[in-house]
């Protein structure tokens, strides 16, 4: 899927691959102290680059969806519909763009491609996207992307930053 990104380089949606390029993309944009604690479990190594990118090697064996953000031939980011709930017709939005790549209209522009995706070939009805109360550039993503602030979720999740020590949402 290609992405309209006004006074950009080329950039789409594809999927992820466990090929070398991937995987350092992937353990780069992890080492930022921003994404350290964003994933289930530390991503410093290969072999977590590897299991973080599992899941999405075989589509059909993940109850979700994950693209790679690819700006010339790399990958730089990511967008997600995870828990996708097939009776309710529903899913979860997440998105991250390594540091580097930041402040260029990928990540929202990634983000309405993904839910175009979603709604048109997943026939979804309703996506849903949450973000920290600490980080409103997350939240600007998504309202340039489409989606509409609908709440806040006070102590939803328990966050874990870099060091891997639990921190409680405000």
């Amino acid at each position: 899927t290609a992405l309209h990104l006004p006074d950009a380089d080329p950039a789409y949606l594809r999927t992820w691959t466990d090929s070398e390029t991937d995987v350092e993309a992937i353990l780069a944009a992890f080492d930022s102290e921003d994404m350290a604690g964003q994933a289930g479990e530390p991503v410093g190594t290969i072999e977590a680059a590897l299991r973080w990118v599992s899941p999405w090697l075989d589509p059909s064996a993940t109850p979700g969806v994950a693209f790679a953000i690819d700006v010339g031939g790399l990958a730089v980011g990511n967008v997600m519909a995870t828990a996708i709930d097939k009776r309710h017709e529903t899913a979860w939005v997440s998105y991250w763009v390594s540091p580097h790549a930041r402040g260029r209209g990928l990540a929202s522009a990634a983000t309405a491609g993904l839910a175009e995706h979603c709604f048109h070939e997943l026939g979804l009805y309703r996506l849903e996207l949450d973000h920290r109360v600490n980080n409103p550039e997350s939240g600007r993503v998504a309202v340039k992307a489409g989606f509409v602030a609908e709440g806040t979720e006070r102590g939803k999740l328990k966050n874990v930053d870099a060091s891997h020590t639990p921190e409680r949402s405000p």
